[in-house]
C-alpha cells in the first residue's frame, strides 16, 4: 500500500471534521456528553489548517495528521484514518515517517492521547513512552535519536 501526505486545501475540512467525529465521538460521548454545537465549536477552535496534512492510500484520502514544529520537538496533535482501513498499517507508516524526519531533525516527537483509545498501543509499539498523564490523557514522547525518552 502506497501511504503519502498531501498538502490541505479548504476542501478539506469537512472530511477532516467528519472523520474527526466518526472516530471520537464515542470517546467524547463517554467523558463529556455530546453536544453537537459545543463539539463543532470546539473542534474549530484546535483544528488549524497550516498544520494538517491528508493521509493518502494507494490515491484516495483515508485520514490526516495534524503536528506543530516546537523549538526540538514535532508534537503529534491528531491522527485519524477512516475506521474501515484503521488496523492495515496507514497509521504505522504515517508514524514511521514523522519519526524519521524527527531524527533527521534531532527532534523528538511527542502527543496525548486518551487513556481508552487503543491508539495507545500503537505508539507505545512505536517507541512512544508515557512522561505524564491527567485524569483522561496520556502524554507521550519518543526520541527517534536513540536517546533515552
Amino acid at each position: 500500500m502506497d501511504v503519502r501526505l498531501r498538502e490541505y486545501a479548504d476542501r478539506d475540512f469537512d472530511f477532516a471534521r467528519d472523520l474527526y467525529f466518526e472516530t471520537m465521538r464515542w470517546a467524547i460521548e463517554r467523558h463529556f456528553g455530546w453536544d453537537d454545537t459545543r463539539q463543532q465549536a470546539s473542534f474549530a477552535g484546535w483544528f488549524k489548517p497550516k498544520e494538517v496534512s491528508i493521509i493518502i492510500a494507494d490515491g484516495a484520502d483515508v485520514g490526516w495528521i495534524q503536528q506543530r514544529h516546537e523549538f526540538n520537538t514535532i508534537f503529534l496533535g491528531s491522527l485519524y484514518v477512516i475506521p474501515a482501513l484503521q488496523g492495515r498499517g496507514i497509521g504505522t507508516r504515517v508514524i514511521q515517517k514523522l519519526l524519521s524526519q524527527a531524527g533527521e531533525q534531532s527532534q523528538t516527537v511527542t502527543l496525548a492521547v486518551m487513556k481508552i483509545n487503543r491508539a495507545r498501543r500503537l505508539y507505545e509499539r512505536l517507541g512512544f513512552r508515557i512522561t505524564n498523564e491527567d485524569e483522561y490523557k496520556l502524554y507521550m514522547k519518543a526520541d527517534p535519536r536513540g536517546n533515552a525518552s
